[in-house]
């Protein structure tokens, strides 16, 4: 007896030790979690105003028709300077900016990029309870909400005052009402289908009445795979569904057409130029680009790794797992994968195919990837830690030889190399404990983006900036400023507030002696090494970081010479006594 309630005691014993160490265990893991939350909202928010942050360049194209048009008083029609780029978009996204603007009376890039952050959070949030349904787990949520904020085209195109933010929540949107309120929604013959057109056709207002196709294809696949791919009782009960989603949003997105004063200049800039001219009707450059180069469908279908940055292995690994899978996935799986499939096979259909069509994808492909975590090998999640030292590193040294090159100037404070450390710190011990693998790697790519707009945070003051004797100088000139794309001159307004800028183009052949005999004050890009020009008066100066390489300064990069490449000096320079031209003949940025 003294021997049985012994071994009962050890028994006891040892099952409180295991119940103490899951709890303790489960109050790590939430922890971690909240650290991992709040992580993504702070990185998401950190230097949200900077000019520096990763971006497109499409984002000072838009800024610079929001200006105008505010500047006009009206909201139709759109008002740009820009040489058949004024109805390059639908005009939802230029109110959004109006309105955050207060009509551009409060014009600054925080202003005209916060809403886009609060899109991709409430994108998140879809992502958090979508896994929440499919999952019942509250941490395999949270862990779908993480995944979809770390992937890199995420953090890129989620930021910025560009249309990927709002269309990706306002196309995906109705996915997810169709999923997350199942069956009712997939029995419903008119509340549902009409709802979803109307959040469909704000989505179309946002970026393009072609969002309407993947959309009907993804739903016409899910009641053909409800039916059992029976023809006749889809063509009878479902087709007027999809036909009242596609109605309904259609019929918004002509409210365009309605409202705007000019409707044929919308139709000949927006459905003529900007959409049937993505299509390469040539039969042979089509087929060539259809299946080489980066316009390819293989380069659209890398699309979905490379939009997922750091967790391109993981994201590889569920591609895989869920192809040998396939006959096993259960039903929200399935329609989560038509919807990806969707996308990809409408957007291959233009010859111009970009990665960023997939992004309305990627919030379904974070919901997989947290509910198929523990599926996925180790050795995917040590790949992407490694990639991420990898890049810290490169970052590390890059920030060294900035340094080393300004001077005594002291750029990095003492939290951005803490903050490298921490990272690399949490790298480290995910590498060595396997059970943390897993756990942290969303939390790793949040921090490498951290790091990434830390590390150009000089660049957003003095260094980065004219000074303020500068801009006072430059108020009321006319100041002309390099462009190697469209609108970037209207950057320039936020760095000389008042002055009179224009955009000369710059085509890497650009000399001092071919600007000076045409422009009374103007700016130049030079290599760090260049010195102050004689008989020129220099205004002022600033460090810029370089864009859009030609094919051999790439080269130059790959063969190690990063730094000179990827920095450049900028002076604003005076001609002594030239007059400013009024109107000089150069297309420049238009």
């Amino acid at each position: 007896m003294g021997d049985f309630e012994i071994a009962t005691g050890r028994v006891i014993a040892t099952s409180s030790s295991s119940d103490q160490y899951t709890a303790r265990s489960r109050s790590l893991l939430q922890l971690w979690h909240v650290f991992c939350l709040f992580l993504a909202v702070a990185t998401y928010f950190y230097a949200l105003g900077s000019l520096h942050i990763p971006k497109n360049g499409d984002e000072y194209v838009y800024a610079h028709i929001t200006r105008l048009t505010a500047d006009s008083g009206h909201l139709l029609p759109l008002v740009s300077q820009q040489i058949d780029m004024r109805n390059t978009k639908p005009p939802l996204l230029f109110w959004q900016g109006i309105a955050s603007t207060d009509w551009a009376k409060n014009w600054s890039l925080f202003r005209l990029r916060y809403p886009s952050v609060l899109y991709t959070l409430l994108t998140a949030l879809m992502a958090f309870l979508l896994a929440r349904k499919m999952s019942g787990n509250a941490e395999t949520a949270v862990l779908a909400s993480l995944i979809y904020l770390s992937f890199f085209n995420t953090y890129r195109y989620g930021r910025p005052f560009l249309t990927e933010a709002p269309m990706t929540f306002w196309t995906f949107l109705p996915i997810f009402v169709f999923l997350f309120w199942q069956p009712a929604a997939l029995q419903s013959n008119i509340v549902v289908p009409g709802l979803m057109g109307v959040i469909l056709g704000v989505a179309l207002l946002y970026k393009s009445f072609t969002l309407v196709l993947p959309v009907v294809l993804a739903f016409s696949w899910w009641y053909l795979d409800y039916r059992g791919y029976r023809v006749t009782p889809f063509l009878r009960r479902d087709v007027p569904k999809i036909a009242i989603t596609a109605i309904i949003s259609l019929a918004f997105f002509c409210m365009w057409f309605i409202a705007d004063p000019n409707p044929g200049e919308v139709f000949r800039e927006f459905v003529l130029k900007e959409n049937a001219g993505k299509f390469d009707l040539g039969a042979s450059s089509y087929l060539r680009h259809l299946f080489f180069g980066a316009s390819s469908i293989e380069g659209l279908f890398l699309g979905f790794f490379v939009n997922a940055g750091l967790l391109i292995f993981p994201v590889i690994a569920l591609f895989w797992r869920s192809f040998k899978r396939r006959r096993c996935l259960n039903a929200d799986e399935k329609l989560l994968w038509i919807w990806a499939a969707s996308l990809f096979l409408v957007f291959s259909l233009p010859s111009m195919r970009s990665n960023r069509y997939l992004l309305p994808a990627m919030p379904a492909i974070a919901v997989l990837c947290a509910v198929n975590w523990d599926r996925i090998g180790r050795k995917a999640f040590v790949a992407s830690l490694i990639a991420a030292a990898a890049a810290l590193a490169g970052l590390a040294y890059l920030c060294v030889r900035l340094q080393f090159n300004v001077g005594g100037a002291h750029l990095f404070p003492t939290r951005y190399w803490v903050l490298l450390g921490f990272t690399l710190a949490v790298i480290a011990a995910a590498l060595v404990f396997p059970d943390f693998t897993r756990l942290a790697v969303p939390g790793v790519a949040l921090l490498v983006c951290l790091c990434l707009a830390s590390a150009l945070r000089p660049l957003d003051g003095s260094l980065g900036h004219f000074s303020p004797a500068t801009q006072q100088y430059a108020v009321g000139k006319q100041v002309w400023v390099p462009c190697n794309f469209r609108a970037v001159d209207e950057g320039y307004r936020f760095l000389l507030p008042g002055a009179d800028v224009h955009g000369y183009r710059d085509d890497h052949a650009v000399t001092l002696d071919s600007l000076d005999s045409r422009y009374a004050m103007f700016a130049i890009r030079q290599p760090l090494s260049a010195v102050a020009p004689g008989g020129l008066h220099v205004v002022g100066q600033r460090l810029e970081l370089r864009s859009r390489h030609t094919n051999r300064e790439l080269l130059d990069m790959l063969r190690g010479n990063v730094f000179n490449q990827l920095f450049l000096r900028e002076m604003l320079i005076e001609v002594p006594g030239a007059q400013p031209v009024p109107n000089p003949d150069d297309s420049g940025c238009r």
